[in-house]
């Protein structure tokens, strides 16, 4: 009795230490997103979550937030830049590093840039998009891009009580924007007055009236329920809404090459899976709208947007005419 007692006792202690073991050989990544999980970035984050934990046989974990309730996108990127570990993997607009220093992407948020959607697909899958991704290094900046996206093409949205169909009806309003020159300057050009106001607190914004617009892109709209509080659409269509994810060096430094391995081939399979479901995810979205009685406004020419936003489009792509170019030429 003793004896297998004994044995028990063994066989028990050597399953700890491999538990023990298992754990230390766990990587746990935090990955912030400011969208909800059901948005159609937030589905993008679960298909990395999942691709990365399939790739690793569990080797890595992805412990994924959203909603911001880990920060704005700005406050996240201050931190991780002043030295803070608090997330690794932060899902971002593709120009949020352009304060920074990373002036290539500044060109991915001037409007009326691209034509289309396989526009930008034409250009985050060739060899200069991998250039941009890796400004944030060749700056040394302790970042690193894993992947391309889009979450559709962005459009201004108004307040209940505010009739608007064309770019006249625009003039005066409160537009809120993000602290980017680019995007206040647009605004301006339209018209306009742009207003700096928190994505995380833009719903009770407008619905209190500190601002009369916004803007989005189709999924973000619906999925952050601002149909609400601001119920008429405009598909002007004047920015694409390209975005990124970045992995901070840190994160980075303490996986294995195999492990670094896992983590771009499940950005590969994100941005390949972004590419292939984001339109008819639009075009779902679109139609709940439509069929719950929201006022969408088609936008058939946008000449007048256009030439009205050229001001700001000379101004921010002066200094690097000929990368831009590079990109026009890719339609």
């Amino acid at each position: 009795m003793k004896k297998i007692l004994a044995l028990v006792l063994a066989l028990a202690m050597l399953l700890s230490i491999s538990v023990v073991a298992l754990a230390e050989d766990t990587v746990t990544l935090v990955y912030s997103e400011v969208n909800p999980e059901t948005s159609f970035v937030g589905t993008l984050g679960a298909a990395f979550k999942a691709k990365v934990e399939e790739l690793s046989g569990g080797q890595i974990i992805i412990d994924a937030h959203y909603s911001g309730t880990l920060g704005t996108e700005a406050q996240i990127l201050d931190d991780l830049l002043g030295g803070g570990t608090s997330v690794d993997i932060l899902r971002v607009s593709a120009f949020a590093l352009t304060s920074y220093g990373c002036t290539k992407s500044t060109l991915l948020s001037i409007p009326y840039t691209f034509v289309s959607r396989a526009h930008f697909w034409n250009f985050a899958n060739s060899d200069l998009a991998k250039e941009f991704l890796n400004q944030p290094q060749e700056l040394g900046i302790p970042l690193r891009g894993l992947f391309y996206g889009e979450e559709g093409f962005r459009h201004f949205f108004f307040a209940d009580g505010i009739e608007a169909a064309g770019i006249e009806d625009l003039a005066g309003l409160k537009i809120r924007v993000s602290d980017d020159p680019v995007m206040t300057g647009m605004v301006k050009n339209l018209g306009a007055n742009p207003t700096v106001y928190t994505f995380t607190e833009l719903y009770s914004g407008l619905e209190k009236g500190d601002v009369d617009a916004a803007e989005q892109p189709i999924a973000n709209y619906y999925a952050n329920m601002f149909q609400e509080v601001a119920p008429t659409l405009v598909l002007d269509g004047h920015t694409l809404g390209a975005i990124s994810a970045v992995i901070t060096d840190t994160a980075w430094n303490k996986l294995t090459e195999e492990q670094q391995g896992w983590i771009m081939e499940a950005a590969a399979y994100v941005q390949q899976y972004n590419q292939e479901q984001i339109q008819a995810a639009e075009d779902a979205v679109l139609a709940k709208l439509i069929e719950e009685g929201y006022t969408v406004v088609e936008v058939a020419d946008k000449s007048a947007w256009v030439e009205a936003c050229q001001p700001t489009i000379e101004a921010y792509t002066a200094d690097q005419a000929e990368l831009y170019q590079q990109i026009l030429d890719m339609q």
